[in-house]
């Protein structure tokens, strides 16, 4: 519960917020980096989340589940 106190308080007051796979770690697995935008300014996420992926693209990488690699 205390690493869900973030999003929370996101949906109850209405602020725009994502969830960004910016770092793996050893086995893997996606580290989310969590971004809050100013009030009604969602397109200033999606513009910043898109520039993320871009620099540093995630799209690719699935779970060893999924039978690909996670590199």
């Amino acid at each position: 519960m205390s690493l869900s106190a973030f999003p929370a308080l996101c949906n109850v007051t209405g602020q725009p917020a994502v969830s960004v796979p910016l770092h793996w770690t050893a086995d893997g697995l996606p580290m989310g980096s969590m971004l809050v935008g100013r009030p009604a300014d969602e397109s200033t996420l999606i513009s910043l989340s898109a520039q993320l992926e871009a620099a540093r693209p995630w799209a690719h990488r699935h779970p060893a589940a999924w039978g690909s690699t996670t590199g």
